[in-house]
């Protein structure tokens, strides 16, 4: 396993958050994770990715994680070109040729070469997301973290940016850790779902078995509620 998470804990103020967390994710794999606000899966998100502290339990990581965010244009320098943005990690690195290299990652994300000299402002929301995603894959690495990376996106272009997400991580063999509130998003690119509430895991399974034949009354909850959810943003 290139991520393994084993039996996190996180408490804010003597409320428990996150309650005995235990979740891997293999080369090539993504595991979707979805829950409603406030269940606890964005903090394990920022725990993951080293912004926060744990209280207890233990994270592995093989290799370069990278985090693609909720808000693109909140991550990006607003005084800075696309193309400088998604220089700096692989400058950070001390990579070479990343004139060049920058180029090939536009082409990859789907995005001319000349988007490189654009400023975040100067882009739709969802090229933006495709330079984040360029900046995140830049230094090749092993994990790709996603925090709600779709929900500020209008329906179709989180299609496309889910489909670029998973012919990315499968192309490179990239693990990815896909953290959601819109359940009907994972069939088109978890392998594995694992559903929170509470701060606790109450299922874990493939898509087609979350879907047919859920286990947890929270689940299907949730299914039932994005299916509303998916009715209402197609009209």
């Amino acid at each position: 396993m290139v991520l393994e998470v084993r039996h996190i804990k996180k408490s804010f103020n003597g409320r428990v958050v996150l309650d005995d967390i235990n979740l891997s994710v293999a080369a090539g794999e993504c595991v979707g994770v979805v829950g409603l606000s406030g269940c606890g899966k964005s903090t394990l998100a920022k725990i993951i990715s080293r912004l926060i502290d744990y209280d207890s339990g233990e994270i592995f990581v093989d290799g370069e994680l990278q985090m693609i965010f909720q808000l693109p244009e909140d991550s990006f320098n607003p005084r800075k070109t696309l193309g400088w943005s998604i220089a700096e990690p692989m400058r950070n690195r001390g990579f070479e040729n990343i004139s060049a290299r920058i180029g090939e990652l536009l082409g990859e994300v789907g995005l001319p070469v000349d988007y490189a000299k654009r400023y975040p402002h100067e882009v739709s929301g969802g090229e933006c997301q495709r330079a984040a995603i360029a900046r995140a894959i830049s230094v090749n690495p092993k994990v790709l973290l996603c925090d709600e990376a779709t929900s500020a996106l209008d329906v179709t272009v989180q299609a496309q940016v889910v489909n670029l997400v998973k012919k990315l991580c499968r192309e490179k063999n990239i693990a990815c850790l896909f953290i959601t509130h819109e359940i009907f998003i994972l069939p088109k690119i978890a392998d594995r779902v694992v559903v929170m509430h509470g701060g606790k895991i109450v299922e874990e399974n493939s898509p087609a078995k979350i879907f047919d034949s859920p286990q947890s009354s929270f689940t299907k909850q949730l299914i039932e509620g994005g299916a509303f959810w998916r009715i209402s943003a197609n009209v």
